[in-house]
């Protein structure tokens, strides 16, 4: 117990009691006392439908995305030999450490309104903007997500890709098997405990991604937690953004929770 104490201890100063504030706060109205009525308030506004259907389909259509083009280069890494494949494979370990806002800011660089592209079609035809508009619209957020979260499927993929025996792969195609059917009979069986692992992963990352929407600045996409940003900090209503937080908080957890058993049921 007394090796125990201690992380028990800082665990509940620094992470549960905040939360239990947190949780207390959504239960309290902005005149004094306890009750219900902030859920009420919240569940019945169209900003919280509408962030919350946001939010679900982004984080939907995101994993979606990365979990096809996960697959898609981890296939290349993995089976097409190249120079530098060793390379590109140490490099997905180190894009995982990178922060959502600096691919944001980089994409910006490339297709933002005054971006690359714009600028070379402004300079070679005189117009006064460039064609390329999507990344201040939702298209522009889901573009940003997948980008940033598909190294977080590829690396489980690589992995589950590196015991299979090529033999097999050389077998069937031997006897006649196209690249195709080698992949879906073959390689997909495989894939799948790292697919479904990396998949809830992002599922569960996507839904609380904050900095990637904030940065792109797309019109009219409010996610739940920019809409803890905004209750909070630019509305002052905490008991609402408390309200917000709990049920982000609730989401992440039951999807971390599926996360977690799909993990261990398939080994990943």
């Amino acid at each position: 117990m007394l090796w125990v104490l201690p992380p028990v201890l800082v665990l509940g100063l620094f992470f549960l009691y905040p939360l239990a504030l947190v949780v207390q706060q959504s239960f309290t109205l902005n005149e004094g006392g306890h009750s219900l009525q902030p859920y009420a308030d919240v569940f019945a506004s169209t900003a919280f439908r509408d962030a919350l259907t946001t939010t679900v389909w982004l984080a939907v259509g995101s994993t979606a995305g990365c979990l096809v083009l996960g697959f898609v280069l981890a296939l290349v890494i993995a089976f097409v030999p190249f120079p530098g494949s060793r390379a590109v494979a140490r490099f997905i370990d180190v894009f995982l450490s990178f922060p959502s806002f600096l691919i944001t800011l980089a994409l910006l660089f490339v297709y933002g309104t005054v971006g690359m592209v714009n600028g070379v079609w402004t300079d070679v035809t005189g117009a006064a903007s460039g064609p390329v508009q999507f990344l201040t619209t939702p298209w522009g957020v889901l573009l940003a997500e997948i980008t940033y979260f598909t190294p977080f499927v590829i690396r489980p993929l690589l992995a589950a890709f590196s015991p299979l025996d090529t033999a097999q792969l050389e077998v069937a195609s031997s006897l006649g098997a196209r690249p195709a059917r080698i992949v879906r009979r073959v390689i997909l069986p495989e894939a799948l405990p790292a697919l479904a692992a990396g998949g809830s992963l992002v599922l569960v990352l996507c839904l609380n991604e904050f900095g990637i929407v904030l940065f792109t600045g797309a019109k009219g996409v409010t996610t739940l937690p920019m809409l803890v940003y905004s209750k909070a900090i630019l509305e002052s209503d905490y008991p609402a953004a408390c309200v917000v937080a709990v049920v982000n908080v609730a989401i992440s957890v039951g999807l971390y929770s599926l996360y977690r058993m799909v993990s261990r049921r398939v080994g990943a």
